[in-house]
């Protein structure tokens, strides 16, 4: 059950894994102009390829916090597939959504140049000396 309060544009509004979207990201982004996307987890190449492609984005919002996804929302408005309810696709105006830029418009991807930094990061032997707790 979704409830909407008089004042919100949008109820709860959780991202859904962007990865399964994946196989459709040439064609949304070849046929719409869309210039960001938003989801949650990372993206395959594919995705990353026609992201680059296009130089659109991917922002990665946090899953578990739709309520404070939703209260970034200003404007609602369904753009597609009306006939799938919450399901169907929404062009939205945000003001300071809690996103994170997971690929950039160079292909650039956080999800595969974070796990790398921080791996170089650790072989370095940069954390040695701190005291790690245990539970």
């Amino acid at each position: 059950m979704c409830f909407l309060i008089a004042s919100m544009a949008v109820g709860p509004a959780g991202p859904t894994t962007a990865t399964r979207m994946d196989g459709f990201t040439e064609t949304m982004l070849a046929q719409t102009g869309l210039i960001a996307m938003v989801g949650k987890a990372e993206r395959g190449p594919v995705a990353i390829e026609a992201i680059k492609k296009h130089k659109s984005a991917y922002l990665m919002a946090v899953g578990g916090a739709a309520y404070l996804v939703s209260k970034a929302i200003k404007k609602a408005q369904v753009v597609g597939f009306a006939d799938l309810g919450m399901e169907a696709i929404y062009e939205f105006d945000v003001v300071d959504m809690p996103v994170t830029v997971a690929v950039d418009a160079g292909g650039t991807s956080a999800h595969i140049t974070g796990p790398a930094e921080w791996q170089k990061r650790i072989a370095s032997g940069e954390f040695k000396g701190i005291e790690v707790a245990s539970a």
